[in-house]
């Protein structure tokens, strides 16, 4: 998918740069979104909003939405973009640098300030009285919730907010305290698990493609797909994942392909190296520093942007991850290849 209008438009106060990287470059590149929105439909501003707020786009001017320079962040804002121009109005984009240090500290400023705010609500909710007191059950699942809020707060944490480490603390104490066996320590046959019909939230990327993968190459090779998690409860016989509250989904700082890799046993050391992989790129605290992580997301984001369709994306994404599972089948690759230390 390409942008509503191509190109490397100057934006306000910044330098467009051209597409090639710059070597050695010491100051930060953005890409920025200018828009325009029509009167009507009043609805149109606001969904705007809510798009740029949960992408963690940070305002620049009133009309101009700054993020940091990743594949990612470029997809979140093209299909902003596309929302804005099919409502009848404008949208541009561009990578660009600015001319003074000053206006990126003022950029990374309102991020972290957004970010501690939403830690805090996060925090007040698990200091709410009663809460560490509540029956096994219904703690683990509140807290599960919790866990997986933390996860979403922290892909928008793009310059490590204040708050984030007293809220991964206040959990992990909770967490000590529940007496529920946790969903990780109770193993499942994957005889149970033939048949049944996985449950998705639209819109798949990284996770979600490396899940249904690893469903259809180690589960069931008929595993079928649906994507309608949220929108409607999971059936009698459907499975669901990655979603909160799922029958796989993330655990502790586990992906959803760490989540089912565990939970059903399977030991092959080439799926658990993509699992590290699709970790790194998902949940983007370098826990493994896995170096294949930057070249896998780059071609991820490219079938991404050239793909909407969710199954068509699971098609070309089995594609990928078959190709990068026989990579790691040879024994020159077998090896990790992780950054040093």
């Amino acid at each position: 998918m390409h942008p509503p209008h191509a190109g490397e438009a100057p934006a306000l106060g910044a330098a467009a740069l051209k597409p090639k990287r710059v070597e050695n470059r010491r100051t930060a590149v953005w890409y920025l979104l200018i828009h325009q929105l029509p009167p009507q439909p009043l609805y149109l501003r606001a969904k705007i909003r809510q798009q740029l707020s949960r992408v963690g786009a940070i305002p620049l001017k009133k009309a101009v939405y700054a993020l940091p320079e990743t594949p990612e962040c470029l997809e979140d804002l093209q299909w902003i973009a596309q929302e804005a121009t099919a409502g009848g109005g404008e949208a541009f984009l561009c990578r660009a640098t600015f001319l003074e240090r000053r206006t990126e500290e003022i950029l990374r400023s309102r991020s972290r300030k957004e970010r501690d705010g939403d830690y805090q609500i996060l925090l007040e909710e698990l200091a709410r009285p009663g809460a560490p007191t509540l029956p096994a059950g219904s703690a683990g699942d509140s807290l599960a919730r919790a866990r997986a809020r933390l996860l979403d707060i922290r892909k928008i944490d793009f310059f490590e907010a204040s708050m984030r480490g007293a809220v991964e603390r206040r959990i992990g104490e909770l967490e000590k305290r529940t007496s529920r066996k946790p969903a990780s320590a109770v193993r499942l046959r994957r005889s149970d698990l033939s048949g049944k019909i996985w449950l998705t939230r639209p819109g798949v990327k990284v996770d979600r493609i490396a899940s249904a993968w690893f469903i259809r190459r180690f589960i069931d090779s008929n595993a079928r797909f649906r994507f309608e998690a949220g929108l409607r409860p999971a059936g009698p016989r459907e499975v669901s994942f990655d979603v909160v509250g799922g029958d796989f989904t993330h655990e502790g700082d586990r992906c959803t392909l760490e989540t089912l890799l565990l939970r059903t046993g399977v030991r092959d050391g080439s799926v658990a190296e993509i699992a590290e992989i699709v970790h790194d790129i998902d949940l983007k605290d370098g826990k493994f520093g896995r170096l294949e992580a930057p070249g896998v997301e780059q071609v991820l984001a490219g079938l991404l942007a050239g793909i909407s369709a969710d199954s068509q994306r699971l098609v070309e994404g089995f594609r990928i991850f078959d190709q990068l599972y026989r990579s790691f089948r040879k024994p020159s690759l077998s090896k990790k290849k992780k950054k040093s230390r």
